[in-house]
């Protein structure tokens, strides 16, 4: 199967506006995301998902392969499979968010991997352990569930599966229950192209995350674990914090 990693790129992020042209390193952030995923294995082209001429220019002058996309897209998925159908020669589409620099090839490899093997599913994706009752807490942290067969069963902002009974030690039992998702995503095409025709059911509604409409549809989505996850850009301070990794 050939697979095109696209990592959909907005200029006006809610949180930190022009994020993706942030360049304290010497190289802007898309860039970084851009260079991590080139280093993939699996993947045979990386594409920026771009909604501004502003991006445009920055990839291209790096040398990055780009497409500008609608602006009035609701999701990155949305973006993303506008670039998946302007190349049918693909057969899976890997999501690879463009505020996530610090992603490694293998977690996109093992992605791709996922779903190769997994002919049930539609959709892979990874997760890493929680070691934490802070993160578990955090509503910024979303937590999956998995079945026997390493299909997600749910996904939540709240604490999933609630420890009613638990010690601090058993947070570093190797195999643990408390697994925080990782937002990549690996599609089929035909699946992909079908996404946003899918009904928006309650539950994404009211956890506003968009991989519970696969899960309500009845799709499968299968699951990767890694070690830990890699530390995305969503604030000022996770943008200052990721500048001193690179300078140190």
């Amino acid at each position: 199967m050939k697979t095109l990693i696209v990592i959909p790129a907005r200029l006006q992020s809610t949180r930190l506006p022009r994020k993706m042209l942030l360049a304290e390193t010497g190289r802007t952030l898309i860039e970084h995301t851009y260079r991590a995923a080139k280093r993939s294995r699996k993947a045979d082209a990386v594409i920026v998902a771009a909604d501004d001429q502003e991006i445009v220019k920055v990839v291209r002058d790096f040398g990055g392969e780009v497409m500008l996309t609608s602006v009035d897209h609701r999701s990155g998925s949305d973006r993303v499979a506008e670039v998946a159908a302007a190349r049918p020669e693909f057969d899976l589409i890997c999501n690879v968010q463009g505020d996530e620099p610090e992603l490694s090839a293998d977690a996109i490899d093992l992605a791709i991997e996922t779903l190769e093997r997994d002919t049930l599913a539609a959709v892979s994706t990874l997760a890493a352990p929680i070691r934490s009752r802070e993160q578990l807490d955090d509503p910024n942290c979303v937590k999956v569930v998995l079945d026997q067969f390493a299909h997600a069963m749910y996904f939540s902002r709240s604490p999933l599966p609630y420890p009613r009974n638990f010690s601090d030690a058993d947070w570093q039992a190797a195999s643990s229950p408390f697994l925080q998702h990782i937002g990549l995503y690996v599609y089929r095409r035909q699946f992909l192209e079908e996404l946003s025709l899918l009904p928006v059911p309650p539950c994404e509604q009211i956890e506003s995350l968009e991989q519970l409409r696969v899960l309500y549809s009845g799709d499968k989505i299968a699951v990767g674990r890694i070690s830990h996850s890699a530390p995305g850009i969503d604030t000022a301070e996770d943008y200052a914090a990721f500048v001193r990794r690179q300078r140190s």
